[in-house]
């Protein structure tokens, strides 16, 4: 860092190359933050984790949502407020700039709380994602069949639409005029909300089995991919009639050039796969010229947009993908990192790779919990500690992930600050052991001095 300033200071390397270096060193850095709670708990199981401390923390006490975290969505302007969504149909507000924080730890508590009501979810939350013109409103799928729109400040319905299928996940341009959702469904069709009109507008057909992930394009408001339970991944053009622009095929390399060599009027495959499984997690990159797929083959891959081919990134065995609800990568702004950089939530960990080298650049192991006590009941439940979603705080080199323990863990750098905390706290634990040791000593000095003071008479 030292000559990264240096450097900026005579010139020879500018400005933007100096913050760079920096964010991406941060982003390197990343590590668990165990001091940061989200606590959605009851107020008796808060005081009694606030009585007890940390021991409480490693029995569960302290939770988000009891029955699991679902997903997240964070803000993308301020980066501020954050939702979570639970497993028991509840929906969280979190101000992230209002903790309460003592000594070493910092807890959030809910600025707004929706649980089950009869205009609410009933059942499990699928996908979050706030409005993407105004994070005064955002939307929520969930397994018992509905779309519906949300208040962010109060967390009121105000609008929902029945699609009569369980839904999986939606997605809403976050540059096109027109305001249709996509959703994916139990149904081999894409549905498409048109929020205007409170209508299904149209269904885009292609897929063979149920579709589990939608994307739409950053760059082209018409454009979208969508990803299957039959292994497909599927592009589509809404404005045509046949929709469909074609698929991805994991055996191709080299694409479809077409005139120009970046894919106009070129002919349209039908056929192919680009998961042997299904494929519940389709992402695009911030300049719209690559698509990330996730599928249950336990493999992540790249794909060359402009051709539609197979850009053979390679991410080695450790990638899981077990579960069919949706599973989506989260790729870091390009402005963090000097390279596109991927966080992938791998079960109990998140790995960090480059995205087109596919080198694996750190393992993020969340700390696990077995079994714990319920709080308020009598027996005890399991909880599995599996990463469902992950959030990047905009503004912030800071990663927030959800897990089916029912917590929500901080990933934040390992700065200066936290190194030389670390430090000082290692030389108090040595200065009471040395003071302890002294005490000891002392104690066994005294001992022996008054035995061998004492007068021995014989008779």
């Amino acid at each position: 860092m030292t000559s990264n300033l240096f450097g900026r200071a005579l010139g020879s390397i500018s400005p933007h190359a100096v913050q760079k270096a920096q964010t991406s060193r941060l982003l390197n850095s990343l590590q668990a933050a165990p001091g940061i709670r989200f606590d959605g708990s009851t107020g008796a199981a808060l005081t009694k984790a606030q009585q007890h401390g940390d021991e409480e923390d490693e029995l569960g006490e302290v939770w988000a949502h009891k029955a699991g975290v679902n997903c997240l969505a964070v803000d993308r302007f301020e980066g501020r407020y954050m939702l979570s969504g639970g497993a028991e149909s509840s929906i969280i507000l979190w101000d992230l700039e209002s903790a309460e924080c003592s000594l070493n730890r910092c807890t959030y508590n809910p600025s707004v709380k929706a649980s089950k009501t009869s205009s609410a979810h009933k059942f499990g939350i699928t996908h979050l994602s706030f409005y993407p013109f105004d994070s005064l409103a955002f939307l929520s799928t969930s397994y018992d069949h509905t779309l519906k729109i949300y208040a962010t400040e109060t967390l009121t319905p105000s609008a929902s639409f029945d699609l009569n299928l369980v839904v999986y996940s939606h997605a809403l341009s976050p540059i096109a005029d027109h305001l249709l959702v996509a959703c994916a469904t139990q149904h081999p069709a894409v549905r498409l909300v048109d929020l205007r009109s409170g209508a299904s507008a149209h269904s885009l057909a292609g897929h063979q089995g149920a579709v589990l992930s939608v994307a739409w394009s950053p760059h082209d408001e018409y454009i979208m991919a969508s990803g299957g339970s039959d292994g497909t991944v599927r592009l589509w053009d809404i404005r045509r009639s046949a929709g469909s622009l074609g698929v991805l095929d994991m055996d191709d390399s080299v694409g479809v050039g077409g005139e120009d060599g970046r894919g106009k009027n070129a002919r349209t495959r039908n056929h192919g796969k680009a998961h042997i499984g299904a494929c519940n997690g389709v992402v695009w990159t911030e300049d719209g010229r690559h698509i990330v797929t996730a599928g249950h083959d336990e493999r992540v891959r790249v794909w060359d947009v402009g051709v539609g081919a197979n850009a053979l990134s390679h991410f080695g065995p450790i990638i899981k993908n077990t579960h069919l609800s949706t599973l989506l990568p989260l790729l870091a702004p390009r402005q963090v990192s000097g390279s596109q950089v991927m966080l992938y939530p791998n079960e109990k960990e998140i790995l960090m790779f480059d995205l087109f080298e596919g080198t694996l650049l750190n393992r993020l192991r969340a700390p696990g919990v077995a079994v714990a006590q319920a709080s308020g009941s009598a027996g005890k439940r399991n909880i599995r500690n599996r990463v469902t979603s992950l959030g990047w705080r905009n503004g912030n080199v800071e990663v927030y992930s959800a897990h089916s323990d029912g917590l929500i863990r901080a990933w934040k750098p390992r700065t200066k600050a936290d190194i030389q905390l670390e430090k000082d706290e290692a030389e108090q634990v040595d200065e009471d052991e040395d003071e302890s040791r002294k005490r000891k000593r002392q104690a066994l000095d005294d001992v022996f001095r008054d035995l061998t003071r004492q007068k021995i008479t014989f008779t």
